[in-house]
């Protein structure tokens, strides 16, 4: 066999071809992405808030792209359990997260994060934001908001606010309540909203704010005062409640929002297969029903991108960081 013969050439240039198919592995695969199922990652237990929005959300996503979305439940830590997983998992385009508000929080709450939430992962979009709603305990004297401000302002620590735990949009909603109020409550955290409910259902709490999907059957029974929602516009659910910025405390906003990230070196191609298929679910009446049934409300169209989620992001790390800083709330 002479060095020029064609078997001779093609025993030299195989390894090269197997190195090339090997570098061009990841780029190939994408192009029949995705050829098995995929994980989304939520941060909570399942038949909580998030965890219904990500299995709606996931079964509405599976029919756009021919794959099974397989939630997977990893709670713990405030959902740092969960984004720490994401953040570390392969790149591959198979392992999502879906994460609210704590993904702004965290890096204020906790003093040892695993994680950067704005350098660790790729975004995908923003899903659905559900508000929230500041709730008196029945017998609460206040009739409505302006009667509570003055309460408040009058009463400040003698009134006990619950919250579901450290980290808990429940939690943010009354820092913010108090910054605006320039007052400070007591604050009285429980293992989840569930039991902080049952604790302002029973009169043993005065206030707790949180979120429609908890609170709208005992607004609607009127187990509970309703002293207005947290959201700068009127919700559908609750038409004739006025927001807290009309009863005048200007600028005030709190809403659990829901985003979908990937770990950081995701390729493009992924992402945005990923991106399509959650911008389709958002319009499948199936999922908005389950949303409208839940009081949340799908983001409008300009949300639904990765640049946008990325700033919004930002934008809710910027806001949470220095009002965590001055409450002095941290977790080791």
């Amino acid at each position: 066999m002479t060095p020029n013969s064609p078997r001779a050439l093609w025993r030299l240039a195989g390894p090269l071809l197997a190195l090339g198919c090997l570098a061009g592995g990841p780029a190939m695969a994408q192009s029949g992405y995705p050829n098995h199922a995929i994980s989304l990652v939520v941060p909570f237990a399942a038949g909580g808030p998030t965890d219904v929005v990500a299995r709606s959300l996931g079964a509405a996503m599976s029919q756009t792209l021919g794959q099974s979305i397989v939630v997977e439940n990893r709670p713990g830590a405030g959902g740092t359990l969960a984004a720490t997983h994401v953040a570390r998992a392969a790149p591959d385009g198979y392992t999502f997260l879906i994460h609210h508000n704590g993904m702004a929080t965290a890096p204020a709450l906790y003093r040892k994060l695993p994680f950067n939430p704005l350098t660790d992962f790729a975004y995908v979009g923003q899903v659905a934001d559900v508000p929230m709603t500041l709730l008196g305990r029945k017998d609460l004297p206040p009739a409505d908001m302006a009667e509570f401000i003055q309460y408040a302002r009058a009463n400040g620590s003698k009134i006990n606010l619950a919250n579901a735990g450290l980290g808990a949009v429940s939690q943010l909603c009354g820092m913010l309540l108090q910054e605006a109020l320039g007052t400070q409550f007591t604050a009285i955290p429980y293992a989840g909203t569930a039991p902080a409910l049952t604790a302002l259902l029973g009169g043993q709490v005065d206030v707790l704010c949180d979120q429609t999907t908890q609170t709208l059957p005992h607004i609607r029974a009127q187990r509970v005062k309703l002293y207005g929602v947290t959201t700068l516009d009127r919700i559908k659910t609750l038409p004739d409640s006025p927001t807290m910025q009309e009863s005048g405390l200007k600028g005030f906003e709190v809403k659990v929002w829901h985003g979908v990230y990937a770990p950081k070196g995701t390729p493009p191609q992924a992402i945005a297969k990923f991106n399509e298929a959650l911008r389709t679910a958002l319009k499948d009446p199936a999922f908005t029903q389950k949303m409208a049934e839940l009081g949340a409300e799908i983001v409008p169209e300009a949300k639904q991108t990765p640049a946008s989620l990325q700033s919004w992001l930002q934008s809710e790390v910027d806001k949470w960081g220095p009002i965590i800083r001055k409450a002095g709330v941290y977790a080791d």
